[in-house]
């Protein structure tokens, strides 16, 4: 029944308009909670005062369910993709954030030391030394985000949205319509696979020196 659901799905002109959007707005989000999290993330760990300032509030942040700020993302941003966007961006933060901090912390403190006594400068530093280091959590980081990004999506398509994977799952339930919720269901496991593997893919091409490290902020 999940196969022949899926399979309907599949050559229904309007589903793959509902992926598209789904995809849109988790990808957005994504980039958005990335862009975000590297910047704040390099500050906080090399500017002391910014992170004493920042972190605090970050933290309090963190510990707030997600899901109950879906509703208000909806009053503020309303019912399309605005919301969703910003709700994407939201869960994918954190982890990326925390993999850039620890991994821009993990350098080797003997490397440094040798670069300072050569007269390096601190962007120098950074560039050679931490930055290098950080690049395997920076891929953990994205490689939980991006998984987090399509789940703050669907999310906040639960909340309210006229169109979207998280719409058909609703739909799929008002109907009372088991294999056509997991249908869907299995869409977004195979979204997941696929980003988790296209990072993985840039990850062995673009860090290929740096050994598998462990993953942050999950």
């Amino acid at each position: 029944q999940i196969y022949t659901a899926l399979e309907a799905q599949l050559t229904d002109g309007q589903f793959w308009g509902h992926l598209r959007v789904t995809l849109q707005e988790a990808l957005l989000g994504y980039a958005i909670g990335v862009g975000v999290a590297m910047l704040l993330g390099t500050l906080i760990s090399q500017v002391r005062l910014v992170e004493r300032t920042l972190m605090p509030y970050i933290v309090a942040f963190q510990t707030v369910p997600k899901v109950a700020l879906a509703p208000l993302f909806v009053v503020w941003f309303g019912f399309g993709i605005s919301s969703k966007i910003v709700m994407a961006a939201v869960i994918s933060f954190f982890p990326m954030l925390v993999n850039v901090i620890e991994g821009l912390r993990s350098a080797d403190a003997d490397r440094i030391q040798m670069l300072t006594v050569f007269g390096a400068g601190r962007f120098q530093i950074f560039r050679m030394v931490r930055l290098p280091t950080a690049v395997p959590f920076i891929f953990a980081g994205l490689d939980i985000g991006i998984v987090f990004a399509i789940l703050g999506a669907v999310v906040g398509e639960f909340i309210g949205a006229k169109e979207g994977l998280g719409y058909l799952l609703l739909q799929s339930n008002f109907n009372f319509d088991i294999a056509g919720m997991f249908a869907v269901l299995v869409v977004l496991s195979v979204l997941g696979l696929i980003a988790h593997f296209l990072i993985r893919l840039a990850q062995r091409r673009l860090a290929f020196w740096a050994e598998e490290n462990r993953v942050i902020g999950a």
